[in-house]
């Protein structure tokens, strides 16, 4: 079963954080072999997704998530569901690690442009 943590990402930045993964007894997942892939999306059911880059500190049972600030300007403020998935090189087997709401905190000195009209929106595109 998957953990659940919730992440807050700030609009138009550099967004990391580390993900420790523990077993049962408390000590680091042993990730040796394993890949991880992150989505984010608007809904569960939403056909469009942003992709977390991954890292992993095997020995340490760390994954890291990564979002440049061009992506993250991109979001929309608001709420996301997303979910981490490791996948076993040697099997093929997945399981769901770590999943929850992500909250996009919007930027004050967000990019924005001029419209012909001269309406000013931000400069980002809605998941769907």
């Amino acid at each position: 079963m998957a953990s659940k943590t919730h992440l807050v990402i700030d609009q138009g930045t550099t967004y990391s954080t580390d993900l420790n993964l523990t077993d049962d007894n408390g000590d680091p997942l042993n990730l040796n072999g394993y890949t991880a892939n992150s989505l984010m999306k608007k809904w569960y059911t939403s056909s469009n997704s942003v992709s977390f880059t991954t890292a992993i500190n095997a020995s340490a049972g760390v994954i890291t998530l990564y979002l440049d600030a061009n992506t993250t300007a991109n979001l929309v403020p608001g709420r996301y569901v997303y979910d981490v998935d490791i996948t076993d090189g040697g099997s093929g087997a997945v399981s769901r690690v770590v999943e929850g709401i992500v909250t996009v905190t919007p930027s004050v000195s967000a990019v924005t442009y001029q419209t012909p009209n001269n309406n000013i929106f931000p400069n980002s595109t809605p998941l769907t």
